[in-house]
């Protein structure tokens, strides 16, 4: 391919192979909307995604990529003979394999008779970004000279523990020290089109643990109470934090445990409490609060208790922020992609998978996957097919780009 022609969009679109790869997405739709259904189908939550690894990992060697599991858990994948060394750099398509909730049996996966739907858990994130990953793949099989002459190779990888306490665990261990770190990372994650992730919102968890003497409610009554106390905790933090911050910010109790009967005075609660914000250090100072809060709560369930209780704050995660120039080429492609597919997508902050090369100074964005979808993260989860093709046609152009990006 000349290099004028790899310049452009355009002309990448209209090169030998690359033209029916595009079309291809549209002719298989019905196999790729089957794959998804198959791979929401085997559960996955966070740190047991082994199962759903072991099948994606199939599906790779079916397609002729030469695939394995890393220490990590991760299933990478490489076109056969281009597996990545150091110094040999490469681009990484990623898509996470956990979800938040999980299927307990197939059939908690479903098909609106209504609309065509996709209904159950994790069938938008990131039943989409790995059904994503399985086109890609069999696209290459389909026409196995595409962007053969490009200086870069591809690395489709299927990640592990991206979803609440994985941290990030599966994308740390691809990006750690003197690994075979890949030159840029483009992340699927969800539906849709219509954003690109290029600003990594920083977070940090927490878990606050209270304990004490126990009883019974109604002999021991005036002891230390385990739940009171945390519940004050709670109530102290949302008062001293404002709900409306600038930059933005935002905090979350997700989880609240304690206690074994009605009737008796728990020994011990717990809660998991999720920071967020723009800012590094307002995340920080948001950190400093809880502690006050939690020792003011057990200052005040102390006070005149005839046994005590005792906390402690123990963080759990914590995931870096960080930037991409608006400069990089990585960014420069998918919006040259966009434009020539007509696609207007808003430059956005999230936590992603994005979050771990882009604080390390490595490019990265995390995009859709195409289709529709909503409700992640709740029992209402859906996703709607109807458009992926779109999103895939832009997924496949970014990578096309992005592998030749050595040239220029």
């Amino acid at each position: 391919m000349p290099l004028a022609a790899i310049e452009s969009v355009a002309g990448l679109a209209r090169a030998a192979g690359v033209r029916e790869a595009l079309e291809w997405f549209r002719k298989e739709r019905a196999w790729i909307n089957e794959q998804h259904l198959k791979i929401c189908r085997v559960a996955a939550p966070t740190f047991l995604e082994e199962k759903r690894a072991a099948y994606i990992q199939e599906r790779f060697r079916e397609f002729g990529w030469d695939a394995w599991t890393d220490r990590a858990g991760n299933v990478v994948a490489v076109l056969p003979g281009r597996r990545l060394r150091s110094g040999d750099a490469g681009v990484a398509i990623t898509a996470h394999l956990d979800t938040v909730l999980a299927p307990r049996v197939p059939e908690d996966i479903s098909i609106s008779a209504q609309d065509g739907s996709f209904l159950g858990p994790g069938v938008g994130d990131n039943g989409a970004g790995l059904a994503g990953l399985l086109a890609l793949a069999r696209v290459w099989s389909e026409f196995p000279d595409l962007f053969a002459d490009a200086p870069l190779a591809p690395m489709l990888v299927a990640n592990v523990g991206e979803e609440g306490e994985g941290n990030l665990s599966g994308m740390r261990f691809l990006c750690r020290p003197h690994a075979a770190r890949p030159k840029a990372f483009l992340i699927l994650d969800g539906p849709a089109t219509e954003h690109i992730t290029c600003r990594a919102l920083g977070s940090r968890r927490f878990e606050v643990i209270v304990s004490g003497p126990g009883g019974h409610s109604w002999s021991d009554h005036g002891a230390g109470n385990a739940v009171h106390a945390l519940s004050r905790a709670i109530a102290n933090f949302t008062a001293a934090v404002p709900r409306e911050q600038s930059p933005r910010s935002s905090f979350n109790f997700g989880l609240i445990q304690g206690g074994t009967s009605i009737n008796s005075i728990p020994v011990e609660a717990r809660a998991k409490v999720d920071l967020r914000s723009e800012d590094p250090s307002m995340m920080d100072r948001m950190a400093v609060l809880l502690q006050s809060a939690v020792d003011r709560a057990i200052e005040s369930e102390n006070n005149g208790a005839t046994g005590r209780v005792n906390a402690k704050v123990k963080e759990i995660g914590n995931r870096p922020g960080g930037e991409l120039a608006m400069d990089a080429p990585i960014l420069e492609a998918v919006r040259a992609v966009d434009q020539f597919l007509g696609i207007r997508a808003q430059l956005d902050c999230s936590s992603t998978d994005a979050n771990i090369p882009l604080s390390l100074g490595l490019e990265a964005i995390s995009i859709g996957a195409g289709g529709a979808g909503g409700g992640a993260h709740t029992p209402g989860e859906w996703f709607h097919p109807e458009g992926r093709e779109l999103g895939l046609r832009r997924i496949l152009l970014t990578v096309g780009m992005l592998l030749h990006s050595d040239r220029k």
